[in-house]
Protein backbone atom coordinates (compact mmCIF):
# COMPACT_ATOMS: atom_id res chain seq x y z
CA UNK A 1 0.00 0.00 0.00
CA UNK A 2 3.01 2.19 0.94
CA UNK A 3 4.76 1.54 -2.29
CA UNK A 4 1.35 2.15 -4.32
CA UNK A 5 0.91 5.93 -2.75
CA UNK A 6 4.75 6.07 -3.26
CA UNK A 7 4.42 5.34 -6.78
CA UNK A 8 1.05 7.81 -6.97
CA UNK A 9 2.17 10.58 -5.46
CA UNK A 10 5.89 10.66 -8.29
CA UNK A 11 3.40 10.02 -10.98
CA UNK A 12 1.12 12.94 -9.74
CA UNK A 13 4.71 15.26 -9.13
CA UNK A 14 6.53 14.20 -12.58
CA UNK A 15 2.67 15.31 -14.01
CA UNK A 16 2.95 18.89 -12.95
CA UNK A 17 6.33 19.42 -13.56
CA UNK A 18 5.73 18.57 -17.05
CA UNK A 19 2.38 20.88 -17.41
CA UNK A 20 4.55 23.56 -15.36
CA UNK A 21 7.35 22.98 -18.04
CA UNK A 22 4.70 22.74 -21.34
CA UNK A 23 2.76 25.90 -20.38
CA UNK A 24 6.23 28.01 -19.44
CA UNK A 25 7.52 26.95 -23.18
CA UNK A 26 3.78 27.73 -25.05
CA UNK A 27 4.14 30.77 -22.53
CA UNK A 28 7.58 32.13 -24.47
CA UNK A 29 6.82 35.02 -26.43
CA UNK A 30 10.13 35.01 -28.45
CA UNK A 31 12.34 31.81 -29.60
CA UNK A 32 15.31 31.72 -31.94
CA UNK A 33 15.06 30.80 -35.58
CA UNK A 34 18.12 30.32 -38.36
CA UNK A 35 18.14 32.44 -41.22
CA UNK A 36 17.34 29.67 -43.39
CA UNK A 37 13.96 27.85 -42.00
CA UNK A 38 12.17 31.39 -42.93
CA UNK A 39 13.59 31.21 -46.07
CA UNK A 40 16.69 33.70 -45.94
CA UNK A 41 19.56 32.86 -48.25
CA UNK A 42 23.28 33.82 -48.06
CA UNK A 43 23.58 37.47 -47.62
CA UNK A 44 24.61 39.89 -50.65
CA UNK A 45 26.34 43.37 -50.77
CA UNK A 46 24.03 45.68 -53.32
CA UNK A 47 25.05 48.40 -54.74
CA UNK A 48 21.98 51.19 -55.77
CA UNK A 49 22.94 54.47 -58.09
CA UNK A 50 19.64 57.24 -58.46
CA UNK A 51 18.90 60.03 -58.18
CA UNK A 52 16.62 62.12 -55.89
CA UNK A 53 14.23 64.67 -56.71
CA UNK A 54 13.27 67.64 -54.13
CA UNK A 55 11.03 69.87 -55.73
CA UNK A 56 9.27 72.77 -53.16
CA UNK A 57 8.64 74.95 -56.03
CA UNK A 58 5.72 75.29 -58.74
CA UNK A 59 2.20 74.16 -58.65
CA UNK A 60 3.07 70.26 -57.67
CA UNK A 61 5.43 70.56 -54.80
CA UNK A 62 7.13 67.19 -54.23
CA UNK A 63 8.40 68.87 -50.69
CA UNK A 64 6.36 71.02 -48.16
CA UNK A 65 7.17 72.49 -45.40
CA UNK A 66 4.50 71.01 -42.63
CA UNK A 67 5.59 72.65 -39.20
CA UNK A 68 8.38 75.37 -37.69
CA UNK A 69 8.97 77.11 -34.60
CA UNK A 70 8.38 80.83 -34.28
CA UNK A 71 12.05 81.42 -34.21
CA UNK A 72 12.44 79.67 -37.14
CA UNK A 73 12.41 82.61 -39.62
CA UNK A 74 15.06 84.34 -37.69
CA UNK A 75 17.80 81.74 -37.78
CA UNK A 76 20.31 81.57 -40.21
CA UNK A 77 19.63 78.22 -40.51
CA UNK A 78 15.96 77.41 -40.65
CA UNK A 79 16.44 75.42 -37.69
CA UNK A 80 13.22 73.96 -36.31
CA UNK A 81 11.55 74.00 -40.19
CA UNK A 82 10.31 70.71 -40.89
CA UNK A 83 9.35 69.13 -44.29
CA UNK A 84 7.29 66.04 -45.32
CA UNK A 85 8.78 64.52 -48.99
CA UNK A 86 7.72 62.45 -51.72
CA UNK A 87 10.37 62.89 -53.61
CA UNK A 88 10.92 61.26 -57.04
CA UNK A 89 14.21 58.76 -57.48
CA UNK A 90 14.92 58.37 -61.45
CA UNK A 91 17.60 56.24 -62.76
CA UNK A 92 19.34 59.09 -64.58
CA UNK A 93 19.28 63.24 -63.22
CA UNK A 94 16.99 64.59 -65.35
CA UNK A 95 13.15 64.17 -63.75
CA UNK A 96 12.23 62.51 -66.95
CA UNK A 97 14.31 59.48 -66.66
CA UNK A 98 13.08 56.40 -65.40
CA UNK A 99 10.93 56.33 -62.27
CA UNK A 100 12.09 53.55 -59.93
CA UNK A 101 10.78 54.67 -56.40
CA UNK A 102 10.36 57.33 -54.79
CA UNK A 103 11.77 58.99 -51.39
CA UNK A 104 9.22 59.32 -48.33
CA UNK A 105 9.08 60.69 -45.00
CA UNK A 106 10.59 63.90 -43.47
CA UNK A 107 13.96 65.94 -43.24
CA UNK A 108 14.24 69.00 -40.63
CA UNK A 109 16.19 71.54 -39.89
CA UNK A 110 18.08 70.38 -36.87
CA UNK A 111 21.15 72.27 -35.94
CA UNK A 112 21.36 75.99 -35.02
CA UNK A 113 25.10 76.45 -36.11
CA UNK A 114 25.20 74.89 -39.73
CA UNK A 115 22.46 73.36 -42.43
CA UNK A 116 22.39 69.90 -41.20
CA UNK A 117 18.91 68.05 -41.48
CA UNK A 118 17.65 65.23 -39.36
CA UNK A 119 16.86 62.68 -42.49
CA UNK A 120 14.13 60.33 -41.67
CA UNK A 121 12.78 58.36 -45.00
CA UNK A 122 12.31 55.11 -46.82
CA UNK A 123 13.18 54.85 -49.96
CA UNK A 124 10.45 52.54 -51.90
CA UNK A 125 11.36 50.90 -55.03
CA UNK A 126 9.04 50.43 -58.13
CA UNK A 127 10.78 48.68 -60.78
CA UNK A 128 11.14 45.21 -61.19
CA UNK A 129 12.51 42.69 -58.55
CA UNK A 130 12.84 45.67 -55.79
CA UNK A 131 9.25 46.30 -56.73
CA UNK A 132 7.30 46.36 -53.01
CA UNK A 133 10.59 46.47 -50.90
CA UNK A 134 11.81 49.79 -49.09
CA UNK A 135 15.33 50.60 -47.64
CA UNK A 136 14.91 52.98 -44.33
CA UNK A 137 17.30 56.36 -43.61
CA UNK A 138 18.06 57.97 -40.65
CA UNK A 139 20.91 59.98 -40.02
CA UNK A 140 21.68 63.45 -40.77
CA UNK A 141 22.89 65.45 -43.57
CA UNK A 142 24.71 68.43 -43.87
CA UNK A 143 23.88 69.38 -47.18
CA UNK A 144 26.57 72.09 -48.51
CA UNK A 145 29.11 69.45 -47.83
CA UNK A 146 30.43 67.61 -51.08
CA UNK A 147 29.61 64.11 -49.52
CA UNK A 148 27.65 63.29 -47.14
CA UNK A 149 27.32 59.63 -45.55
CA UNK A 150 23.66 58.55 -44.11
CA UNK A 151 23.03 55.03 -42.50
CA UNK A 152 20.65 52.23 -44.07
CA UNK A 153 19.22 51.58 -40.76
CA UNK A 154 16.47 48.81 -42.03
CA UNK A 155 14.35 47.26 -45.02
CA UNK A 156 11.84 45.37 -46.24
CA UNK A 157 11.14 42.90 -48.50
CA UNK A 158 14.12 42.13 -50.56
CA UNK A 159 16.31 44.29 -48.35
CA UNK A 160 14.60 42.50 -44.88
CA UNK A 161 17.26 42.80 -42.47
CA UNK A 162 19.27 45.67 -44.25
CA UNK A 163 22.26 47.70 -42.78
CA UNK A 164 24.54 49.65 -44.81
CA UNK A 165 24.91 53.27 -45.96
CA UNK A 166 23.95 55.76 -48.72
CA UNK A 167 26.12 58.86 -49.83
CA UNK A 168 24.27 61.77 -51.36
CA UNK A 169 26.29 64.10 -53.28
CA UNK A 170 24.23 67.14 -54.88
CA UNK A 171 24.43 67.31 -58.38
CA UNK A 172 22.09 70.43 -58.75
CA UNK A 173 20.60 73.43 -56.52
CA UNK A 174 18.57 75.98 -57.49
CA UNK A 175 19.32 78.96 -54.76
CA UNK A 176 15.99 80.96 -55.88
CA UNK A 177 13.51 78.16 -55.66
CA UNK A 178 15.37 75.65 -53.46
CA UNK A 179 14.82 72.63 -55.65
CA UNK A 180 17.64 70.27 -55.57
CA UNK A 181 18.85 67.00 -57.72
CA UNK A 182 20.85 64.53 -55.06
CA UNK A 183 23.04 62.01 -56.45
CA UNK A 184 22.75 58.35 -53.74
CA UNK A 185 25.37 55.52 -54.32
CA UNK A 186 23.72 53.14 -51.75
CA UNK A 187 25.97 50.26 -50.66
CA UNK A 188 23.58 47.42 -48.54
CA UNK A 189 23.62 44.12 -46.95
CA UNK A 190 20.62 42.38 -46.68
CA UNK A 191 19.75 38.65 -46.18
CA UNK A 192 18.74 38.39 -50.35
CA UNK A 193 15.74 35.98 -50.77
CA UNK A 194 17.39 34.68 -54.45
CA UNK A 195 19.93 35.97 -57.05
CA UNK A 196 17.27 37.32 -59.08
CA UNK A 197 15.82 39.70 -55.92
CA UNK A 198 19.13 41.10 -55.00
CA UNK A 199 19.91 42.89 -58.59
CA UNK A 200 20.35 46.38 -58.11
CA UNK A 201 20.80 47.23 -62.22
CA UNK A 202 17.87 48.82 -63.76
CA UNK A 203 17.56 48.22 -67.65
Amino acid sequence: MARTLTILTSTIFMFFIFSTLAAAKSARFSRSLSPTSIGLKKEKLSHLRFYFHDIVSGQNPTAIKVAEAETTKNSSTLFGATVMIDDPLTVGPKITSKLIGRAQGIYASASQTDTGLLMVMNFAFLEGKHNGSTLSVLGRNKVFSTVRELPIVGGSGVFRFARGYAQARTHWFDLKTGDAIVEYNVDVRPFALSREEALTKWN
